[in-house]
């Protein structure tokens, strides 16, 4: 609605009145007769000098009494501009009040209380010996899918663009073809701090609709500071088992989730330990148990053209994987010996964290 345009400064115009028509004007004085008849003789002439002598004689002008004088109104007192008040200026009306912040509770604990933990609702954890990894401990599969399958398919999926966020529409196709259900896209989702920002960033310039559950991860990602350029953290994330969509997850499953996705907490937390994990790729396999790699991430939907995700996904499945149900060392071109010695060459050298311990634990395992 506009406003009126306001006609304040319209153009004032003044008409000259109409001229009056001579019928309405005052009478013209009389037209002068002809001259009188002879008849009339000289004595007419006589008295009418008479009479025009006594017409024309100068007389004296009579005095009019002067005006009496008025006297003016005295000045109106006029302040200084420093004493003269303005007119009060009206309040402004107070700005809205800003949005609450929305305050998501998070939880501190080990890998222990995590695994052990039976969500009825989202839970937010920060790890205890890296508070930069959170992990979201949904109570279904489903919740987990409609707040993280989305960014799994920018980030990761093979078959998705990676410029830009899929539709709903887009997403359910992608998930489709790949033979999965939105519940089953993916059991446990990683992602950096980094590439959440960038999720959320493409979304809004796309204008694409998110779920209420994206919405939740966008006020997590904003509480955490991942917003900003130098965001360092993690997302990781398990579910409530056991879950219908997947019967055969057991505590067990998750627990072996739960640490496969921590591995990825450290990788994406520690830039050091992401360049000893490259370093490792390229100097300690060999080509062809890469190339086996590749081929098993593949199979399982990841997209084999990112070589920081391959390289990110073997330290993940290799060294920190024990349950066959999830993979094996035939997976990897390896025996169980091969699986072994790498385990074990990757601990000589690691930087020092949490996870250098808990591998040391699972050479135990393998042996």
């Amino acid at each position: 609605m506009k406003i009126p345009a306001q006609d304040d400064d319209a153009t004032v115009v003044v008409r000259r009145p109409a001229a009056i028509p001579p019928s309405a004007a005052s009478p013209p004085p009389p037209r002068p007769r002809g001259r009188l008849g002879l008849a009339a003789g000289g004595a007419g002439a006589v008295i009418l000098a008479g009479v025009l002598a006594w017409v024309l004689w100068p007389r004296p002008v009579p005095q009019l009494p002067a005006p009496a004088p008025v006297a003016k109104p005295a000045p109106a007192s006029v302040a200084p501009p420093s004493a003269v008040r303005p007119a009060p200026t009206p309040a402004a009306p107070p700005a809205p009040a800003p949005a609450a912040p929305l305050a998501i509770a998070t939880i501190t604990a080990d890998e222990a209380t995590i695994r052990d933990h039976a969500a009825d609702r989202l839970t937010v954890f920060r790890f205890a010996a890296d508070p930069s990894v959170i992990v979201l401990d949904f109570p279904t599969l489903h919740m987990q899918g409609a707040t993280l399958n989305r960014l799994a398919a920018l980030i990761e999926k093979a078959g998705a663009p990676r410029d830009r966020v899929l539709t709903d529409a887009e997403l359910a196709a992608t998930i489709s073809k790949g033979g999965d259900t939105p519940d089953t896209y993916y059991y446990g989702h990683d992602y950096s701090a980094a590439a959440v920002a960038r999720f959320f960033a493409l979304a809004d310039a796309q204008r694409v609709r998110l779920t209420p559950e994206e919405g939740t991860l966008r006020a997590m990602a904003t509480q955490f500071g991942w917003f900003a350029p130098d965001a360092v953290g993690a997302l990781i994330s398990v579910s409530h088992v056991p879950d219908p969509a997947a019967p055969t997850l057991d505590e067990a499953a998750r627990a072996a989730i739960l640490h496969h996705e921590l591995s990825h907490g450290l990788f994406f937390s520690d830039p050091v330990y992401a360049a000893y994990v490259r370093q490792f790729w390229d100097t300690s396999l060999t080509e062809a148990e890469r190339d086996s790699v590749r081929r098993f991430l593949g199979s399982e939907g990841y997209d084999m053209a990112d070589e920081a995700l391959m390289y990110n996904e073997m330290q993940a499945y290799v060294l920190f994987t024990y349950d066959p149900r999830f993979c094996k060392p035939g997976d990897f071109g390896m025996t169980p010996a091969r699986r072994l010695e790498v385990a074990e060459a990757f601990l000589r050298d690691m930087p020092p964290s949490w996870l250098r311990d808990s591998l040391a634990a699972g050479i135990a395992r393998l042996r």
